[in-house]
């Protein structure tokens, strides 16, 4: 009889240690769930007050919540990896990148040495300069298909799909800059690289294409070298680009050391027409 008793109180006692576990596994996995929406909706707020302040941060009287809801549109409930250039067609629209004459610097590969020097000479503005792209320089976002969040994290690289959510922002941006430059133009490319001037490059690919002779006069070079020069003016690719411009638009080319670049850059007395 002890013996049947003695079982019965393990058994109960068995029966209550598993609807304890049950208990605690269930609410650990409840946890799981709340702490991952939590964490989901944090990067989507986050997200926006970068954004948003930013924007207000820029000034120039543009309309934040208006921009936004422009830029969500472009991919908000979309595959990453499925939304072409033209889906910013809104934010651009809402946001214009507006022409400055005479200021407008383009880069490839050299893009420390090119802000480096618009930070410290008010002469050039580049894309980051814009309204836009001062506002989403170094951020990374996508959503999902279905979602209304925006993620800043698992979102497809640079290179893991053509149209990817980042790609198509600076290439539609890039498009709609070189279409407003105007007067005389310039571009920083690098001169320790085997081609200055690459196909592959958002400067070829897609500004070069963009420019129109009835706005911009000329473009000049600004072929930044080191220690160890690898490219000149004669470089083939160089002449590829001469090629490629519209009838109208003049091109020159110089060789400047990034060394003198720095050191007019960082002397406030220098005129920026002097540092090449």
């Amino acid at each position: 009889m002890e013996d049947g008793q003695a079982q019965k109180r393990k058994s109960r006692q068995r029966r209550k240690q598993c609807i304890v576990l049950i208990f605690v596994a269930v609410v650990l996995v409840v946890l799981a769930i709340v702490l991952w929406l939590v964490l989901r909706t944090s990067e989507h707020e986050e997200f926006k007050r970068v954004f948003t302040s930013r924007c207000d941060a820029y000034g120039g009287g543009y309309d934040c919540a208006k921009t936004w809801s422009a830029f969500e549109q472009a991919y908000v409930g979309k595959d990453p990896c499925f939304v072409p250039p033209e889906s910013y067609q809104a934010l651009i629209e809402a946001a214009p990148i507006k022409p400055d004459c005479n200021r407008m610097m383009f880069w490839s590969k050299t893009k420390d040495v090119v802000h480096d020097f618009t930070s410290k000479k008010e002469c050039f503005i580049t894309m980051e300069d814009t309204f836009v792209g001062s506002v989403l320089d170094g951020l990374t976002w996508c959503s999902k298909v279905g979602s209304k969040e925006t993620f800043t994290s698992g979102c497809p690289g640079w290179s893991d799909c053509v149209n990817n959510t980042v790609r198509s922002f600076w290439s539609k941006a890039s498009a709609s800059f070189a279409q407003v430059a105007c007067g005389k133009v310039s571009v920083m490319l690098n001169g320790s690289i085997a081609t200055p001037f690459s196909p592959a490059s958002i400067f070829a690919s897609i500004e070069v294409k963009n420019f129109n002779p009835d706005n911009m006069k000329s473009l000049e070079v600004v072929l930044v070298t080191q220690d160890k020069e690898v490219s000149n003016c004669a470089n083939p690719s160089l002449q590829d680009l001469q090629k490629e411009l519209a009838q109208g638009i003049s091109y020159s080319c110089s060789e400047v050391p990034e060394s003198q670049i720095e050191e007019c850059a960082s002397d406030p007395e220098k005129p920026c027409g002097s540092c090449w």
